[in-house]
């Protein structure tokens, strides 16, 4: 039964329906708790007894941290699915989750280095976490960049899968270099094994925030994978009819 799902969904036509069903509820989700975490995050919670307001560009460091990573993570497992199987939906999903990411990472880095100011007195440090996680914003943009340079679709894909693949390795080190070497980021106080640091005042908005960018992440990558479809298969049967279908049900709907 597995096997029968994981194959349906390797099909172009399938995966596309499949995606656009999903859209609106994962879209709104996002809305309502990301809207929801910020307004309590920002205004309601407490200030930090040691970092007092500064702390609260956490509620958007934090989850793009995280989205950086995990978005690699499925980058990469999309393309060793599409490597592996040779499914044309898992490198249009891992195509599609590289441009998200590198805005994540971005994102992480650029709030970070507002909070590293006032706490650090520095804008950059060469810390083992920082300068892990601005490794994995140039391989972003080299994945991106070396699919560009490739006109071939099918050379680009594996190409690009390969470079996915290699690069995971950087993630594991991301998550454990505040662990492994001495550094001036602090240690985990949310994902970790055991009950987190925060007052729940406090990490009660922060997980709504991790939750909210999980399902605007879903919801993007969904999007954009459903561009990279219609553009791979733009002579494809089935997209006439899919058209089709949906000019037809704008018709009703008016």
């Amino acid at each position: 039964m597995t096997w029968l799902w994981f194959h349906k969904l390797a099909s172009p036509p399938h995966f596309y329906r499949i995606a656009g069903r999903w859209l609106p509820w994962l879209g709104w989700s996002a809305a309502v708790l990301g809207v929801t975490g910020l307004v309590w995050g920002l205004v309601l919670a407490p200030s930090d007894y040691q970092q007092g307001e500064g702390y609260r560009i956490l509620y958007v460091h934090a989850p793009s941290a995280w989205l950086s990573t995990f978005t690699y993570t499925t980058m990469a497992v999309s393309a060793a699915v599409g490597l592996v199987w040779r499914m044309n939906v898992a490198h249009s999903v891992s195509a599609s989750c590289a441009p998200l990411g590198a805005s994540f990472t971005f994102v992480a880095l650029a709030t970070g280095s507002l909070w590293g100011k006032p706490m650090w007195g520095t804008w950059w440090e060469w810390d083992p976490r920082l300068t892990s996680e601005l490794l994995l914003l140039f391989l972003y943009l080299g994945y991106m960049g070396l699919r560009s340079a490739i006109e071939d679709q099918t050379r680009a894909d594996r190409v690009c899968a390969l470079l996915a693949i290699v690069g995971v390795v950087n993630v594991p080190i991301i998550y454990y270099s505040v662990e492994w070497w001495n550094s001036l980021h602090q240690a985990p106080s949310v994902m970790k094994f055991g009950k987190p640091t925060m007052p729940a005042s406090m990490l009660v908005p922060l997980l709504m925030m991790f939750a909210a960018g999980t399902l605007f992440a879903a919801t993007m990558v969904l999007m954009r994978a459903r561009g990279e479809i219609l553009r791979r298969e733009r002579v494809g049967t089935w997209l006439e009819a899919a058209v089709g279908e949906s000019v037809a049900l704008t018709g009703e709907k008016r």
